[in-house]
């Protein structure tokens, strides 16, 4: 462990202590006095001490720590006073005064950027983005402990080359250790480690981390993840945020996390999750860029990033001016466009002829070969986890001799792929340069858009669910016209999905080979009407539940619209069909139990077909997507 944590550990614990002997003081009277308002001296217990004991378990070596800044001892004095006297039992207010500090330097351009979405900004599409003029990319949300931890999670999450960089990588944490642990892994590979405390997703809730950590009984816990990851690489911390109720609440929790060393905050301008907010600010409603245009006016010493409101280019030149902000995040509009910034570049018919930078990628067939080889490798590394996983449950006795043969190869084929991420590394350096005119030639045809993100999934191993999910992105509309939807999300691989480019292009060429197909059309739009009765059904039921908690006196309004939500996949399905129908029944009230149980099992449906009170939604294949949770953050 490194001087400067193992002094930064001892500094907590020293002031750990001093509350400690205050509370050891006010214990002996029974009561703690805060101006008129007394307090019983169970509530001191309360506090919370998270940070050092967790830390001093793991080890955070091998990092290259920046010089300890001073401590502003005036500061520590003064908060260690309010947090000594004051009246509420909130344990985030009880926590020793923290440590100041300053926020590493941002040494590269961060104007234009492509969010972080969970399956959406892969390798591929980064570089896709960045060729069209993103400046910076962000990884997928990928969680802290198993990075740190897992080298067969690290090799199936996180992918990037020579030219992908700037390259922020995004953490899901709630523990300091874990996160200080997963950026010194990352560290060599990025310029920057970001915090996600934005992600409203279901998981999120039931795994305590994102936008469900930014209450403020757990203000103390982030400040310590920041912090601890400030103090374990010598790369900036940012972090990423959704607005809270009040944007006075907003601005201190700002202010809080550049105290504890943030470099940079991206603000999804919607609030946390909520089931019963509507209209601007709600997950479904306009961003509210006027909050981040008052937060940017009371946080100068570090970078803003405004996130939401961003379709079009003219979206991105408003968004700065309204909001003042030092750059723009996009996540929607640029799943649509990955051509969003290229504007920022120069004006096709002005200044078509200038030569601009883009990043050098090799598309060559030693390139593909080589990519072909590492898919292989992480589909051994992915049994192997789960022979790793049967041992710990069951023992090594129930292996057969060929799983122990696999098992056993553990090490040999880890050493093959990080040879692989070694050459790889090297096969991609520096820029090349192009006339304007030719990038645009490309990002005005959706289709060659499309072509060319295939051609990078190729060369770069990405699950087919996201390949799918991007081709349907980028090529809605023109999907639509062809009547291809459903086969675009029905392709179980990436020559399938070309073979459908190649249809679409011999329409186009060809438009009397298009013949419009009435069933089709009909089918199609009785299943638009079923997903929109379903999505009202559905807020019908929160809306229940929602009023439920709050009759009950629940603090945790979404607490029965956590039970039993779950789509079921059509893994769950076939399984379940296999079972005798008590037992059925049992796993389905587990964790499906919103859903209605004759529309899955049965052969002929649901009787009660609209009548019925429980959810008709269509299990979930291996390319379904529940797109609000894919690009959230």
């Amino acid at each position: 462990m490194s001087s400067q944590v193992q002094s930064f550990i001892r500094d907590l614990q020293k002031k750990r202590k001093q509350v400690s002997s205050v509370k050891k003081r006010d214990a002996q009277n029974g009561v703690v006095q805060s101006g008129s308002t007394k307090r019983p001296k169970a509530t001191l217990q309360r506090t919370t001490h998270h940070f050092e004991d967790r830390l001093v378990t793991k080890s955070v070596d091998s990092h290259r720590a920046e010089k300890k800044p001073k401590e502003t001892d005036f500061e520590n004095k003064k908060l260690h006073r309010q947090q000594r006297d004051i009246g509420d039992a909130d344990s985030s207010e009880l926590l020793p005064a923290p440590e100041r500090r300053r926020p590493k330097p941002i040494p590269f351009d961060h104007r234009y950027i492509l969010a972080p979405m969970v399956g959406a900004s892969e390798l591929a599409f980064r570089l896709l983005c960045r060729k069209y003029g993103a400046q910076v990319a962000y990884t997928p949300m990928m969680s802290a402990p198993k990075f740190a931890t897992d080298p067969s999670y690290r090799s199936a999450e996180f992918q990037t080359c020579a030219a992908d960089r700037p390259l922020v990588c995004h953490f899901a944490a709630n523990d300091a250790a874990d996160f200080a642990a997963a950026a010194i892994a990352a560290q060599p590979f990025c310029d920057a480690i970001d915090l996600n405390l934005g992600c409203p997703q279901r998981t999120a809730y039931l795994g305590h981390f994102g936008s469900y950590l930014l209450d403020r009984k757990d203000r103390s816990l982030i400040c310590d993840i920041v912090r601890a990851g400030a103090a374990a690489v010598s790369i900036p911390i940012f972090v990423k945020i959704r607005l809270l109720d009040k944007v006075e609440e907003t601005i201190e929790l700002c202010q809080q996390l550049e105290r504890a060393g943030a470099s940079l905050i991206a603000v999804h301008a919607r609030y946390r999750a909520s089931w019963e907010r509507k209209g601007a600010g709600a997950r479904d409603g306009p961003a509210l860029l006027d909050q981040i245009a008052v937060l940017k006016q009371h946080i100068t010493s570090i970078p803003i990033i405004a996130n939401g409101n961003v379709i079009t280019y003219d979206d991105v030149e408003k968004n700065l001016e309204l909001t003042g902000a030092d750059g723009v995040m996009s996540a929607e509009g640029i799943l649509d466009n990955p051509a969003l910034f290229l504007p920022r570049l120069g004006n096709k018919e002005s200044e078509g002829d200038r030569r601009v930078q883009i990043p050098m990628l090799d598309t060559s067939t030693d390139n593909v070969i080589q990519a072909n080889k590492k898919r292989k490798l992480e589909k051994k590394l992915s049994k192997i986890s789960k022979l790793e996983r049967k041992v710990q449950e069951h023992g090594q006795d129930i292996l057969s001799e060929a799983e122990k043969e696999k098992l056993f190869a553990k090490e040999r084929v880890l050493l093959s792929f990080e040879k692989l991420e070694a050459e790889a590394q090297h096969c991609q350096t520096g820029t090349r340069q192009t006339s304007l005119r030719a990038l645009y030639d490309v990002a005005d045809s959706k289709l060659k858009v499309a072509s060319e993100y295939l051609d990078l999934a190729t060369i770069y191993p990405v699950k087919i669910r996201s390949v799918v999910f991007h081709t349907r992105r980028i090529l809605k509309d023109v999907l639509m016209q062809y009547q291809l939807l459903e086969e675009c999300l029905a392709c179980e691989t990436i020559d399938k999905v070309r073979s459908l480019l190649q249809r679409i292009a011999k329409y186009q060429t060809n438009p009397e080979t298009f013949v419009f197909d009435q069933e089709k059309a009909k089918r199609e739009k009785k299943a638009l009407e079923l997903k929109k009765r379903e999505e009202g059904k559905r807020k019908e039921y929160e809306a229940r539940m929602v009023r439920k908690a709050k009759r009950e006196g629940l603090t945790d309004l979404t607490h029965y619209l956590q039970i039993g939500a779950d789509v079921p996949t059509r893994k769950t399905v076939q399984k379940l069909k296999t079972l005798s129908k008590e037992e059925a029944m049992a796993i389905w009230k587990g964790y499906h139990s919103q859903h209605c149980l004759s529309f899955h099992l049965e052969s002929n449906g649901c009787a009660r077909g609209r009548s019925c009170a429980f959810l008709h939604v269509d299990i979930l294949g291996s390319n379904a997507f529940v797109e609000k949770d894919e690009v959230a953050g």
